[in-house]
């Protein structure tokens, strides 16, 4: 865990609010490959690790999209966190909405994973339980291995089955429970949720997140959009820091399931 330093009284202007406050700034996002991965490790148990970005008033989209909340140091925590998983997972609605292409890492962070006697790339991982995903876009037709889709037994008949492996769990609705020991069996021990709101959502009431990586974007975005997690009442879930760094303005959280 890092520690944060002693907190230090600001400095201003007399009658400037600044003045006044005491803070305690968190340390900085490190900018090193090995660091990062320090900082976001993989762990001996197997574990569900969620990656969302929201604003400072809790907006989880600009415009729909995600995009307009990134900064400096976003991408290297989500290229990071991509590196050091066995397998990513996300919802349809997110596949089509951020037009996610393949599951490309760079040339240095399969050569990490190599390494590590890892496979070359994560496994790719949809949950759609209508199917109504389109085989001709880039996390299908340019996929360095096939992807996989959970869905629910019942679903319609779809042309993904050409180019991705279906396999239903749960009847009425996707069983996520029983998509993650699925996982679980073929080595991906380290998993990655990349959202949406709604798989998020899902995921609480299932139990199932054992970390929450959140990036907050030093915007007040306002409007309609919705928040990082969506989905039925739940018992609240007693989590504990693990971490709090800034890169310029963006403040990068991790925190894990309290023991």
């Amino acid at each position: 865990m890092v520690r944060l330093p002693a907190p230090q009284a600001r400095t201003g202007a007399p009658g400037d609010r600044s003045s006044r406050a005491v803070t305690a700034l968190p340390a900085g996002l490190p900018s090193g490959r090995d660091e990062l991965v320090a900082c976001y490790p993989r762990l001996e148990r197997s574990t569900i690790r969620v990656n969302f970005i929201a604003s400072a008033d809790g907006a989880v989209s600009v415009d729909g999209l995600s995009a307009g909340l990134q900064g400096p140091g976003d991408k290297e925590v989500f290229d990071t966190l991509r590196m050091v998983c066995d397998a990513l997972i996300v919802a349809a609605g997110t596949v089509r909405a951020e037009r996610y292409d393949a599951l490309r890492l760079t040339p240095e962070a399969r050569a990490w994973r190599i390494a590590r006697g890892l496979p070359e790339f994560p496994l790719m991982v949809i949950v759609s339980g209508s199917l109504d995903l389109d085989p001709t876009q880039l996390i299908f037709s340019d996929a360095p291995i096939r992807p996989i889709v959970l869905t629910r037994r019942g679903a319609p008949a779809s042309p993904i089955a050409q180019v991705a492996e279906v396999i239903p769990v749960g009847d009425e609705r996707v069983d996520l429970a029983a998509g993650v020991r699925l996982l679980h069996e073929r080595g991906a021990t380290q998993v990655l949720c990349e959202g949406g709101p709604g798989l998020l959502g899902s995921m609480i009431a299932a139990d199932l997140v054992d970390e929450l990586c959140l990036t907050v974007a030093p915007l007040l975005a306002g409007g309609a959009a919705g928040r990082i997690a969506q989905g039925p009442p739940t018992p609240p879930r007693r989590m504990s820091l693990r971490h709090a760094l800034i890169r310029e303005d963006l403040l990068f959280l991790r925190y894990a399931r309290k023991s």
